[in-house]
């Protein structure tokens, strides 16, 4: 099988768990093998000298166990690896995800606080790793089936018209079309309008507000249209919406199979990886699993 494998972070918690049965189904809707993973976390005051040379062996990770015994009873299993390492998790899932197709793990482990909604290593894997990572809430929607009396699966991508991401927009199209969902493209405008005004400069004219709002439309529309041909069975809708980016992209989550945020690119001011306020406030409050999307490699 030559497809990337979708790789599964674990810990025995609930919501490692819940996202390792998302990620289970999105091996089967891809036809990729399934990498279990287990990342234990060493103590911090802990000398590396004392450290187990090498991986631990999966057959004694109890967590590993747990896991084989909870997908034992599952039809059709994809191919499945088990992988135990040691060390940091926000620094071995993103080096990991080097050799995988897409990541997914819960939104806190067992060593989370519970005030936070999203973990430390959830954070770091959705900065800095190589591949799209999906984070499951513990609110996400359980996976559902076909049904065709109701409106169906909905996958929600952010749109920027003023500079779109096209790797996160070709995730959502395949996305949906694996899942025969609709998709739905947000495109929020910033309103009212407040321009900068030196002293003395006369205010600019009063820009009508359904003006902007159609050619925000417009300009979406015009970058959703290769996608479309791309993919034309999956039905596709357009919210041009006044306000934050982040808060109608929460908004649309509710109810949503998941929403696609792009991760923002590196240049030469900003040379480390950045996710950006938008991604990180839908990762935050999101209750959907939340797809965070690497841009493509600049063309040579």
């Amino acid at each position: 099988m030559s497809t990337l494998p979708v790789i599964a972070a674990v810990d025995g918690s609930d919501d490692s768990l819940r996202a390792l049965e998302w990620a289970l189904d999105a091996a089967r809707r891809r036809s990729a093998p399934l990498r279990v993973v287990h990342v234990r976390q060493y103590a911090h005051w802990a000398q590396p000298e004392v450290l187990t040379a090498g991986p631990p062996d999966p057959k004694d990770d109890p967590v590993l166990a747990q896991v084989r015994t909870h997908l034992e009873a599952r039809a059709d299993p994809p191919e499945t690896e088990y992988l135990g390492l040691e060390g940091a998790p926000g620094a071995v899932l993103p080096e990991l995800s080097a050799s995988g197709g897409l990541l997914v793990l819960g939104s806190r482990g067992r060593g989370g606080f519970a005030s936070l909604l999203l973990g430390s290593t959830g954070m770091a894997a959705a900065r800095d790793a190589e591949c799209p990572v999906v984070v499951v809430p513990r609110s996400a929607v359980e996976v559902r089936d076909e049904t065709p009396d109701g409106p169906g699966a909905r996958v929600v991508v952010g749109l920027k018209v003023d500079g779109p991401d096209e790797a996160a927009l070709a995730f959502a199209f395949a996305e949906a079309a694996r899942r025969d969902a609709r998709l739905q493209a947000v495109a929020a405008y910033p309103w009212p309008a407040q321009p900068w005004m030196m002293p003395g400069e006369l205010p600019p004219p009063v820009v009508d507000q359904d003006v902007i709002e159609d050619e925000a439309r417009v300009l979406a529309e015009g970058f959703l249209a290769p996608y479309r041909e791309r993919h034309p069975d999956v039905p596709t809708e357009t919210v041009a919406a006044a306000g934050d980016a982040a808060g109608r992209l929460v908004a649309a989550s509710q109810d949503a199979d998941l929403v696609v945020v792009g991760r923002h690119r590196r240049h030469l001011l900003a040379p480390a990886r950045m996710m950006g306020s938008v991604t990180q406030a839908v990762l935050l409050h999101a209750t959907s699993p939340v797809a965070v999307v690497p841009p493509a490699p600049p063309e040579s």
